[in-house]
């Protein structure tokens, strides 16, 4: 049993430990590498009821087959954390971990044309399954760079963690949350983070040195019923009306800031209309000659953290949803895109991290192009790991691949797919080799 967590942690079950015997030959086909991923993305783990029992005996399986240190840890009663270690010979050293999660969204069955929870693979070698993108890839091609280095004999001087977590597409507050700020975490001394990241439909790979906050919500607006065949002013549907169409320019606004490149897709404040409530219901649908009392709408809201936050959240009350129209608002939801002293929770693109440097370098060395450095338009585990003022990158290697994740038939050929692979071994070899300038005589120019 591990040792409890302090007052703000919540206590954890240890469910297995593994130290392996090495394998002589770790390496594998293509063919035995695309079978692993379809077989990933065959379980079940689809919110709200994710199949995590399945998925962590096959991780921990995988584990086994690479001689990797491996744990299963329930912070949350069936909500398991996978960790897996690959030992660095260095023990002093920070150590480097690659995280990705194990859920997954729901899907239209009716709308796939190939099953989505088949890993079924077409003539044109794409790979469908939900999870294929989003982001099942990412953690099997983790493991299977693993493979690659451990078959070519290398041998990390920093350990290497892989997690595996719960619960990241519903807001992974009993996942990567609860790992960050557990005595585990704070015992695997971690200097550097890597998350997932977004396709690209050009060569160039997209890095994300940040991300917008997801901001859910509510406007509720209230009035005095009426006859429906009477205009008057100040109605719970008129107000609310009044708030969607300024939030409809607000809107527009971002968007022709997208449109016209000024801005990208992160560094705007992103306004969705996520449902519409009002009326009173009949036998029949609704009552047709009564205004309604209450009417309330739901917007999802994403704010980058370059975003003046203090002026935006003047404007929600007081153009958006003012008193003085009698009406009220509240958050379902509200991450701060900023630390405890207000700065802009990012990762530093520059050289000032030698990590983003290392990650420039080491998809270079694997023959990959990058695009200019991101905010991620949506919200991933890192933000977790970025709180606690660890640098925290998201990446997933998909060139030339539409966007699709949450969205029907998503995919990911397979050739892109083991690419990537060659570019994490790549990335795994640099981040587990890096000894900063001036330690025991050893430079980066050096390794």
């Amino acid at each position: 049993m591990e040792k409890a967590c302090n007052s703000h942690r919540q206590p954890f079950l240890l469910l297995h430990l593994l130290p392996l015997p090495a394998l002589a030959n770790p390496a594998a086909s293509p063919s035995q590498i695309i079978s692993r991923f379809q077989q990933y993305l065959q379980i079940n783990t689809t919110q709200p009821s994710p199949d995590y029992q399945t998925s962590t005996q096959f991780i921990l399986s995988q584990a086994g087959s690479l001689s990797l240190e491996s744990r299963a840890i329930e912070f949350v009663k069936n909500k398991p954390v996978v960790l897996l270690k690959w030992p660095g010979s260095d023990p002093f050293l920070p150590s480097v971990l690659l995280n990705s999660h194990t859920d997954v969204v729901s899907f239209e069955h009716s709308k796939w044309i190939h099953p989505p929870l088949g890993g079924y693979v077409d003539r044109r070698g794409d790979i469908f399954g939900r999870g294929s993108q989003d982001m099942k890839c990412v953690g099997m091609q983790y493991l299977e760079a693993i493979r690659r280095l451990k078959a070519s004999g290398f041998r990390p001087k920093r350990s290497l963690y892989l997690s595996f977590v719960p619960d990241e597409e519903i807001g992974g507050n009993d996942g990567a949350k609860k790992l960050a700020y557990s005595d585990v975490f704070k015992d695997m001394n971690v200097e550097i983070v890597l998350d997932e990241g977004l396709p690209s439909l050009n060569e160039n790979y997209r890095l994300f040195y940040a991300e917008k906050a997801p901001w859910w919500l509510v406007i509720k607006s209230n009035g005095a019923p009426g006859h429906g065949a009477k205009l008057y002013d100040n109605s719970a549907m008129e107000n609310l009306f009044k708030s969607i169409e300024s939030i409809t320019r607000f809107r527009a606004s971002q968007f022709d800031l997208l449109k016209s490149g000024l801005k990208s897709e992160g560094e705007v404040i992103s306004v969705n209309m996520a449902f519409l409530k009002a009326g009173t219901p009949s036998p029949t649908g609704f009552v047709m000659n009564l205004q309604p009392s209450e009417a309330e709408a739901g917007f999802d809201i994403r704010v980058p953290p370059t975003a003046d936050i203090e002026s935006f959240e003047k404007r929600i009350a007081e153009e958006w949803a003012p008193a003085s129209r009698n009406m009220t608002f509240e958050f379902k939801q509200k991450v701060t895109p900023h630390d405890d002293l207000g700065r802009p929770l990012v990762t530093a693109t520059d050289s000032s991290n030698p990590w983003w440097i290392l990650m420039e370098e080491a998809i270079k060395k694997a023959n990959g192009k990058i695009g200019k450095p991101e905010i991620f338009s949506g919200a991933t585990d890192a933000r977790y790991f970025r709180q606690l003022g660890l640098p925290a990158i998201g990446f997933s290697p998909m060139a030339n691949t539409p966007y699709l994740l949450h969205d029907h038939n998503e995919f990911l050929n397979k050739a892109e797919y083991l690419r990537g692979i060659e570019v994490y071994e790549s990335i795994i070899k640099a981040y587990t080799s890096y000894i900063p300038p001036g330690r025991d005589g050893v430079s980066r120019d050096e390794l």
